[in-house]
């Protein structure tokens, strides 16, 4: 099976080089066939260069672009349009998430056999470092409320770090969010539309450089109108996007944090 990353960037210059080559230097010594696909959206400092360099000495990276609109969630919209392998992961640009991690959630799949496997930052096993505060407290506000409302034992919804079957992506479809709210709307659909899913404790550290692109005030909206979106497919759908075995959504596969 081949593996594929697809990092959405935006102005990254300070952290894509390092990113790239720690996520591609981790799964070469892991042995893990795999792409590394960035998304550069409408950078203005050289990303996009930067990594086509990196591609002409490493095959495994090459960049795209985002030709809608600039937008996180339509930047992996575009990755998840074009990945190659037999599963893909969604990793951030600024080095907040861990190599050794990915490879942990890919021999979670393989031992799971689940269709995803999801990060926990804030479960046993799970940690973050220099996590803003405000942003904590929002952040867990926000994952209580989609928890409580769709009766989910799984407590890191929004975290963009999460991998997928090719099946999963497929029929997630169609994907609507422009931003981060994609971050919830393709977990959260693919458990509503029957996937099953593993559970690994990852960690997450915050950006050395830089500034974050995510803003609370312009994403509560946002956030809203897809869980909103999703709770309405529950109510309404009568199971029309049920993956085709019509298995109804699986109780979470909880994995120890190391995997062999």
């Amino acid at each position: 099976m081949k593996l594929s990353v697809v990092i959405p960037a935006h102005n990254e210059s300070g952290h894509i080089e390092d990113t790239v080559r720690l996520f591609h230097a981790a799964l070469s010594e892991a042995d893990i066939d795999h792409e590394i696909v960035v998304v550069d959206d409408h950078s203005s400092d050289g990303t996009g260069d930067i990594v086509r360099r990196i591609g002409q000495d490493i095959p495994q990276v090459r960049a795209v672009e985002n030709h809608r609109t600039g937008g996180f969630g339509l930047a992996v919209r575009a990755g998840l349009e074009c990945f190659e392998g037999d599963a893909v992961a969604v990793v951030m640009a600024d080095a907040s998430d861990s190599p050794e991690d990915l490879v942990r959630f890919w021999r979670a799949m393989q031992q799971s056999g689940a269709d995803c496997v999801f990060g926990t930052r804030f479960s046993a096993g799970g940690r973050t470092i220099d996590y803003p505060r405000p942003k904590l407290i929002l952040n867990r506000i926000a994952n209580t409320g989609i928890r409580l409302l769709f009766r989910l034992p799984y407590d890191d919804m929004t975290n963009a770090f999460k991998l997928y079957r090719r099946q999963v992506v497929d029929g997630a479809g169609p994907l609507v969010s422009h931003h981060f709210n994609l971050t919830v709307e393709l977990p959260l659909k693919a458990i509503l539309r029957g996937y099953s899913y593993a559970v690994v404790p990852n960690t997450w550290t915050n950006r050395k450089h830089g500034t974050s692109k995510f803003n609370v005030q312009e994403m509560g909206s946002r956030y809203a109108f897809i869980v909103l979106y999703c709770l309405l497919e529950r109510w309404l759908s009568r199971g029309d996007y049920l993956r085709q075995s019509g298995e109804l959504q699986h109780e979470p596969i909880y994995m120890g944090r190391r995997i062999p």
